[in-house]
């Protein structure tokens, strides 16, 4: 054979059908297909369908059907061979040399498969034979059942040196076949090759054949030298071209479920059994550029799941450096930030489906991604550093190599930037941008006169009003899971509001019926309210410290302590104990008018769909879409709000 599976496949790889089709044909999107008039035959409305998913081109006025190879053959007048050369040079790949060994190698590769195949069945029989038990055990405390231990084909690896090695070579696998199939360990200063995995729980590495190509194995003792071991390159396997269950993920997604990318096997395993099929995982190493194309060529946008911590946020940086410059029109990233200390398969035990189904229903886009990374955390209290910013975007942006989303990019970053560093018009009474009051002077006392401050302690601000106007900075506080909330954490957006309560509680007394009236998503965040709407009420406290002092003697020291723990930023600055009060007040405003902003929002949308649902017409349709419009306009516009702190000592834009 002349071209190998594995060269052709990569050729199907690298090229899109609707790239090399687009190149005649003029497409448009529709669903996850594309149509155009059919190459073959004069139509006036187009029958000719083009399925990245499935690889194909259909057309229906002539009944032609067919590959990336089929079509530049029946368009192009060409035989195979020449066909394959043709699209290898549009895809940058040089041609295979042709030659006996590359034939040769190709009947080595099918025997190769035949020897993974035999050792897959093995350790499977092995998970359910008597000396499987104790991995057993370890797969019953990770949630993971028999039925799912099959489906998944898990299996064990004793811990004797040459248990695999005397089975295969009892149906007469040459030692030099196993070794070559990175199944044992060898050596010029090792005597006699012996089983490269050994007491360890084994996950089956498949090709998008669904053929085993490799194995991950995940040690049962505690002091094993690597927790996780994967199968050595080898013939049939190259841990940064392939992903963990990318046969059966690209399958569901063609049937239409979103692309997830996480990070171990057993995490793809939880979320595969939670119902999220289309669920991969690189092999052990950061996302590669071969990893990207295989996503981009199941879905336009795959969600990258990482920890909510910095080593997640880290990964998730590294994933947009390696995509920007490879976007194309319509091809991207979202990213979904789970809670801090948790994996997907943590979340999924503990809370279950609907937990992990808002973490990535609020995953964020690449875009929003790159500008957190740029802004969140930096002061930009000075021209340079300001100037340094945009230097920064301009350099990143300028990276990318499709000039169309280039511009489109420029044209984002810039809007973003002139919201950014736009000063903020203040309505307040004498409350003016570039003019600061002089909050020395006692507050004037309203009520109970118990709501004193203590002597240093913060004040409020001395001028009244309630609107002061919201300011875009960044896309955190709408990105993430920040106001939609799970279950195991509280929304970090209402943790805020009650983390700014907790600190100041003249905030509770200005604003008393205000908070009274949020609506809470989580009991914990509601529970809170509740305790400190009745010590307002009551006027039980006089500062922070007692009013935590009177949470503690209600029993709410836990609350309070999970409540602190959903803020995963330090960067909001008006909710921390240290800011200026004119800097809290302005946080508060935001926090409460973003917050009220998305509840309205979503009891429209539950209205919408409804009204949709029980009557198609138009006017429902055009109803629900402007509802999602305006929600998704909420996402790219809401920010966090820690763009303030200039009265705190904190470099920040003018207010």
């Amino acid at each position: 054979m002349r071209f190998t599976p594995q060269f052709l496949d990569e050729l199907r790889a690298r090229l899109p059908v609707s790239e090399v089709v687009g190149r005649r044909v003029k497409l448009r999107k529709q669903g996850r297909e594309f149509i155009g008039l059919s190459p073959f035959n004069k139509e006036k409305s187009p029958s000719f369908t083009v399925n990245d998913q499935k690889g194909f081109f259909h057309d229906f006025s002539s009944g032609k059907h067919g590959d990336i190879f089929g079509f530049v053959m029946e368009t192009e007048g060409v035989q195979f061979p020449e066909a394959v050369e043709r699209l290898a040079q549009m895809a940058g790949v040089p041609l295979p040399k042709v030659s006996h060994e590359d034939e040769q190698r190709d009947a080595r590769r099918k025997t190769l498969h035949d020897v993974m195949e035999l050792a897959a069945k093995f350790f499977e029989a092995t998970l359910s034979g008597r000396t499987g038990a104790k991995a057993r055990g370890y797969l019953a405390d990770r949630g993971l059942d028999a039925a799912t231990q099959v489906k998944f084909r898990l299996g064990y690896a004793t811990n004797e040196r040459f248990a695999l090695t005397e089975h295969l070579g009892s149906h007469g696998i040459p030692v030099e076949d196993m070794v070559e199939a990175g199944l044992l360990v060898s050596g010029d200063d090792i005597p006699l090759p012996f089983d490269r995995f050994r007491d360890r729980v084994m996950f089956p590495i498949m090709d998008l054949r669904g053929r085993v190509i490799a194995f991950g194995g995940r040690a049962l003792e505690k002091d094993a030298q690597a927790k996780y071991l994967n199968s050595p390159e080898t013939p049939l396997f190259h841990k940064g071209s392939t992903l963990y269950n990318i046969a059966s993920a690209r399958q569901a997604a063609h049937d239409g479920a979103q692309i997830i990318v996480v990070e171990g096997y057993v995490d793809v395993i939880a979320m595969v059994t939670a119902g999220f099929a289309a669920t991969v995982a690189p092999l052990g190493t950061a996302l590669t550029e071969d990893q990207l194309a295989l996503l981009w060529k199941m879905a336009d946008e795959p969600v990258l799941c990482f920890d909510g911590d910095k080593a997640g946020l880290r990964a998730a940086y590294r994933a947009v450096e390696l995509a920007m410059p490879r976007l194309k029109p319509g091809k991207s990233l979202k990213f979904a930030l789970l809670p801090e200390g948790q994996d997907p398969d943590d979340l999924v035990r503990s809370a279950g489906r609907e937990a992990v189904a808002e973490v990535i229903g609020a995953a964020r886009p690449l875009a929003g991604m790159l500008w957190a990374r740029e802004t969140e955390g930096h002061s930009f209290d000075s021209p340079e550093r300001r100037a340094a910013l945009e230097a920064r975007i301009n350099e990143v942006t300028s990276g990318i190599a499709d000039d169309s989303v280039r511009k489109y990019y420029r044209q984002d970053f810039s809007a973003r930037l002139s919201q950014f560093f736009a000063p903020a018009q203040s309505q307040r009474g004498n409350f003016q941008r570039g003019q600061r009051q002089n909050y020395g002077q006692p507050w004037r006392e309203r009520g109970n006169s118990n709501w004193q401050p203590r002597n240093g302690a913060p004040q409020r601000p001395a001028t009244g009003g309630k609107n002061t106007p919201y300011v875009v900075v960044s896309q955190q506080l709408a990105s993430g899971p920040l106001h939609r909330g799970h279950r195991t954490s509280v929304p970090r957006r209402e943790a805020l509001i009650l983390q700014a309560a907790l600190n100041y509680p003249w905030l509770l007394h200005d604003h008393l019926e205000e908070f009274a009236s949020l609506e809470f998503r989580h009991p914990d965040a509601e529970k809170l309210k509740s305790a400190l709407v009745d010590i307002a009420a009551h006027a039980a406290a006089a500062d922070a410290e007692a009013v935590r002092a009177e949470l503690a003697e209600r029993g709410l020291t836990e609350v309070m302590g999970r409540v602190a723990a959903s803020i995963t930023t330090q960067s909001v600055w008006g909710a921390r104990p240290d800011a200026a009060p004119e800097d809290v007040l302005v946080t508060w405003q935001q926090l409460v008018a973003l917050h009220r902003q998305w509840h309205s929002l979503t009891r429209e949308l539950k209205d919408a769909e409804q009204a949709l649902g029980q009557d198609s017409s138009e006017g429902n349709y055009l109803r629900l879409r402007d509802v999602k419009a305006r929600l998704a306009n909420m996402d790219g516009t809401e920010a966090l709000i820690e763009g303030f702190g200039a009265s705190s000592g904190r470099g920040a834009r003018s207010l």
